[in-house]
């Protein structure tokens, strides 16, 4: 049974005759006779009750003209709410790591575009579920990084899923801290000075790998570990336990606050920031803009 024979059956009914009703609706009168009988014999009952003078509902045509029309209301309201979304909204989601440029480069889009009617999104996850967002359309990008460590997994994962990367910019590895804690003063912070304060680690659930962890050196053995799930907790943690992170050193004081400072990591690990997307979809306007936006974050990097 399709929207469209329920339509028939509704125009037959108002119309009192199947010629009548063929005629309106631009189909023969053979074929709109043979859909409805085809339609009966899904459901199992009879519909209408034909005879000379014409065409007339039985006791179960009225009960089933009932229900379709609660269909089509539904469905024309459905119809109509995505045609005018079409017609007057621009949607775009995003999923990333947690990264207060993404946001930041989020929220510059839409300020520059001045768009009257606007379904947008941007979600900070777990790596897999930015992967897996992705993956099933429910964000158009997904912002995450690859470096020597996570390289090799996770290129397959994407491979696997029909996803490309493509690189923004790289950058080195920061030690992201409250402005207040005792090593905030310096030039560069090496691991052994960092033994004895608490490393923040965002949770990644049941994905819980070291390959699919937001910070580099996931495998250290550090001492105290705290796993967060958000950016808030994180930041709050910084500031009570003079706990830190590893980032990629783009920090937005505009979002975070000035009592927050990136210094860098005594390493040569890089990081490498990018974007993911489908193979098989093209970029609308808007996530090219949000694209451009995000590259200005790597200029400045050293």
């Amino acid at each position: 049974m399709t929207i469209q024979q329920m339509k028939y059956v509704i125009e037959i009914a108002e119309r009192g005759s199947m010629n009548e009703a063929a005629r309106f609706l631009f189909i023969s009168q053979p074929s709109l006779s043979e859909s409805i009988k085809e339609m009966e014999k899904e459901l199992g009952i009879s519909i209408f009750t034909r005879n000379n003078r014409g065409i007339t509902l039985t006791t179960e045509g009225r009960e089933f003209i009932g229900y379709a029309r609660q269909v089509l209301e539904q469905y024309n309201l459905m119809e109509s709410h995505y045609k005018a979304k079409a017609d007057n909204e621009k949607t775009f989601y995003v999923s990333a790591q947690h990264y207060t440029f993404a946001v930041e480069a989020f929220s510059r889009v839409i300020k520059k575009e001045g768009i009257d009617a606007y379904d947008f999104a941007i979600k900070e996850t777990r790596t897999h579920e930015v992967i897996s967002d992705v993956k099933n359309n429910r964000s158009e990008l997904g912002i995450l990084y690859l470096n020597d460590f996570n390289e090799r997994v996770l290129s397959a994962d994407l491979k696997e899923n029909n996803l490309e990367f493509t690189q923004l910019f790289a950058c080195n590895t920061y030690v992201y801290m409250s402005a207040s804690h005792p090593l905030a003063g310096k030039d560069k912070i090496s691991f052994r000075e960092l033994d004895g304060y608490p490393c923040l680690s965002f949770d990644q659930g049941e994905k819980n790998s070291f390959y699919y962890a937001e910070e580099v050196f996931s495998t250290y053995p550090y001492k105290k570990v705290i796993h967060v799930n958000d950016r808030a907790t994180a930041l709050n943690m910084m500031t009570i336990l003079d706990a830190f992170t590893l980032c990629s050193g783009v920090i937005c004081e505009e979002l975070n606050g000035e009592g927050y400072t990136a210094i860098p990591l005594d390493s040569d690990e890089s990081m490498r920031i990018g974007y993911i997307k489908r193979s098989d979809v093209k970029l609308s306007d808007i996530a090219k803009k949000f694209i451009k936006e995000l590259k200005h974050y790597g200029s400045g990097i050293g």
